[in-house]
């Protein structure tokens, strides 16, 4: 498999050990042009080196493969070790005093850099790969949120109602404004742990901090700002700020599905220091994109996997599909031990990711990486009247155009598993 690399380093010095990379070192246009060089090459990462302080990456992990290189595993643990992570969480090394991320700081400026523009819809320039950590009350929270870039200071945030949404209620009942630090360019680790659903006591640092003993040996190194709030000490930008009293109308903008989210009154977040490398690089995650599916939809692969796993011990693999977004669409492949284990699987995996939509179950000889072996198990082994369940009146995806405005929907799932006492013979392809 080779020396995989660790991005223990400056993205400017990483980026070029990539097997797969692009250099644009012309300037292209923000508006627009950054989205379509990175869908030429969808599974490519595309520096932008034409922008200075900061120059801009997308497609950084675009599949599988390009995140299992950093953990030396193959794509189909990724899921088992993320489960660990979570199941076994690890304090970060605190006292860091010396970080990468403090070489340049400004009070403000954002407004100048090459945020994209990526959709012609959407509201106008957003940052996308934001993790936002922040604390309230003793408890500490990683999280993903877009950022509307409407000048120098920030704009209005998407505040998914989540436990950073928690936090900033009660911070609001409290007429107090939530301290909050926007992570960038941070290690594979702190991308993959703050997409995690987790109990609200979890810290999802704590899960980084595992990901990255697994990685390289040794905890998670942070740095703990005056505030409280806690960063890694490997980082390209750290933006500290605040998440306001005030709102502002966000949106449109093009999201995960493809479609446009819809415009919502949101927090807006102001930016009081901006903390850089030398040479910073910004990583721009494209919307609907390969690598927006992948860092959304695997950290949530290891929740399914232990939702089934509690009711059907014969778990194989579990993967959320590119064709429902990273999100919306799942398959799961069991060793079946008796009949109704399929069933007991297609609502234990709804269980575990309620925005799902749609999920598969194979038997453990199909492969669940590979749509053909997929839809070759639902046509020779599916008898639609004994193995499909329909879930109306559901909790979904809020982002799914077809639910109601409530999120709404309804649910289906396909047992394509063959009878425990079936002939395996008539069910098995033939080989030479």
């Amino acid at each position: 498999m080779g020396t995989p690399p660790t991005q223990q380093i400056p993205l400017a010095d990483f980026l070029p050990t990539l097997p797969h990379i692009r250099m644009v070192e012309e300037k292209v246009d923000p508006h627009l042009g950054i989205s379509r060089e990175l869908l030429r090459t969808p599974n490519e990462a595309v520096w932008f080196r034409g922008f200075r302080n900061p120059s801009v990456v997308g497609n950084l992990w675009p599949t599988r493969e390009s995140v299992a290189q950093c953990y030396g595993a193959t794509p189909a643990e990724l899921t088992e070790i993320l489960l660990s992570a979570i199941e076994h969480p690890v304090a970060p090394a605190l006292g860091v005093t010396r970080v990468s991320w403090r070489e340049q700081e400004t009070k403000s400026g954002l407004g100048s850099w090459p945020v994209p523009h990526f959709f012609p819809r959407d509201a106008g320039p957003y940052l996308t790969a934001a993790v936002y950590s922040a604390t309230w009350k003793g408890k500490r929270n990683l999280s993903y949120h877009r950022l509307w870039v409407r000048g120098d200071s920030g704009g209005p945030m998407r505040l998914v109602p989540r436990h950073l949404d928690r936090m900033v209620r009660e911070a609001r009942n409290a007429r107090v404004e939530l301290p909050v630090a926007l992570i960038l360019g941070a290690p594979i680790d702190v991308l993959l742990a703050a997409a995690c659903s987790t109990d609200y006591a979890v810290d999802e640092m704590e899960i980084a901090s595992a990901l990255h003993q697994r990685r390289t040996g040794s905890p998670l190194s942070v740095f703990e700002l005056p505030n409280g709030i806690r960063v890694p000490a490997q980082a390209e930008i750290i933006l500290e700020g605040r998440i306001t009293l005030r709102d502002e109308e966000e949106g449109p903008f093009l999201d995960i599905l493809g479609t446009y989210d819809a415009r919502r009154v949101q927090p807006v977040v102001q930016i009081d220091t901006v903390h850089t490398v030398k040479s910073p690089v910004l990583h721009a995650i494209l919307p609907g994109s390969n690598e927006h599916f992948l860092l959304m939809g695997l950290p949530r692969e290891p929740l399914i996997l232990r939702a089934v796993r509690s009711v059907v011990p014969g778990v194989k693999c579990v993967r959320l599909t590119e064709g429902g977004c990273g999100w919306l669409n799942g398959v799961v492949s069991i060793e079946k031990r008796r009949e109704g284990d399929g069933k007991n699987a297609i609502m234990a995996a709804f269980s575990g990711h309620f925005s799902m939509k749609h999920v598969t179950v194979v038997d453990a000889d199909i492969d669940v990486f590979n749509d053909r072996e997929v839809e070759w198990a639902v046509a020779t082994r599916l008898q639609a009247d004994k193995g499909l369940i329909v879930v109306p009146g559901a909790t979904g995806s809020s982002l799914d155009p077809s639910a109601t405005k409530e999120g709404v929907t309804t649910k289906w799932g396909i047992d394509a598993t063959l009878p425990v006492n079936a002939p395996r013979e008539p069910f098995e392809k033939g080989h030479l």
